[in-house]
């Protein structure tokens, strides 16, 4: 197995770097913040001053960035990967971003002769950090064979969506569910307690009816029902995933009208100060109105 190049080294990046390191590959790491890097360094990993210098050696170049943008300047931009990476290394993004981008970067590394999987990641920070992410994955079959043993490094359930940007695609359908169910959820429960309906109960019997969702059962009682606000998903990640969703649905031509108004109030919260909170703040910051 070649070197790995790990660039973004964030809340999810670093835990999965150590997993692949712990999993018997050379991880060598770029993120801008040296606290990140210190912490790879900590981990058994190797660190480089720019993404450039991380990709030279890799056979293998993993980006986990915050947006479209960060992903395209890693890649492109000065000092990035473009600058040094060998012919035919796999560039794996586990970024979330739009489609389009995506397809837009696959065409820029084929004409460097560098591959693409794209290979969002499913779940949460918690199950990043025990390796038990899952991944959507668009990939050619081939370049999915070359990868799939990092990804099992990270993750413990790799679905193929079916070709190269399928994987970003399920992202974005599979994010907008999730998106508007927190604040469907964080809606409802603010109507039970108005209505002064014990919380406990009003949970037990929407988990016994076409109610039940896996909001209620796990992503709230391990969070804002227990007073802990702790990002597990970041509140301002939910609000770019759930942009992504719009604007992709725009570009199809496919109205989202509940999608549209969960934007209003993930914005309200933002605009409240829970952006760094857990996404389930919605529920708090209804509570409070």
């Amino acid at each position: 197995m070649g070197e790995v190049a790990f660039i973004g080294l964030g809340m999810m990046g670093l835990d999965m770097a150590r997993n692949i390191i712990e999993g018997g590959h050379s991880v060598i790491g770029y993120d801008p913040s040296e606290v990140a890097l210190q912490a790879h360094a900590d981990n058994g990993g190797l660190t480089a001053s720019s993404a450039a210098e991380a990709s030279q050696n890799a056979e293998i170049i993993i980006t986990m960035l915050p947006n479209g943008g960060v992903v395209k300047r890693a890649l492109f931009g000065k000092n990035s990967v473009t600058d040094t990476a060998r012919s035919g290394a796999i560039v794996i993004d586990m970024s979330t971003i739009h489609p389009l981008e995506t397809d837009e970067i696959r065409k820029q590394l084929l004409v460097k002769s560098l591959k693409m999987v794209d290979a969002p990641v499913g779940r949460t920070s918690v199950h990043a950090k025990i390796g038990n992410a899952l991944f959507m994955v668009g990939a050619e079959p081939e370049d999915l064979i070359r990868a799939r043993p990092y990804l099992e490094c990270m993750g413990n359930k790799i679905i193929d969506c079916g070709g190269p940007g399928t994987g970003t695609r399920m992202k974005i359908v599979n994010n907008l569910m999730s998106t508007v169910a927190n604040a469907l959820t964080a809606e409802v429960l603010t109507l039970s307690d108005a209505a002064g309906l014990d919380r406990d109960m009003a949970i037990d019997v929407m988990s016994g009816t076409a109610a039940q969702g896996h909001m209620l059962n796990t992503t709230y009682p391990a969070k804002v029902l227990k007073g802990d606000l702790t990002p597990a998903f970041m509140l301002d990640l939910a609000k770019k995933d759930l942009d992504i969703a719009l604007q992709y649905s725009e570009d199809l031509a496919v109205p989202l009208t509940l999608a549209a108004q969960s934007e209003v109030i993930y914005k309200e919260a933002q605009n409240k100060g829970h952006g760094a909170e857990d996404w389930t703040a919605i529920y708090e910051m209804l509570r409070k109105k």
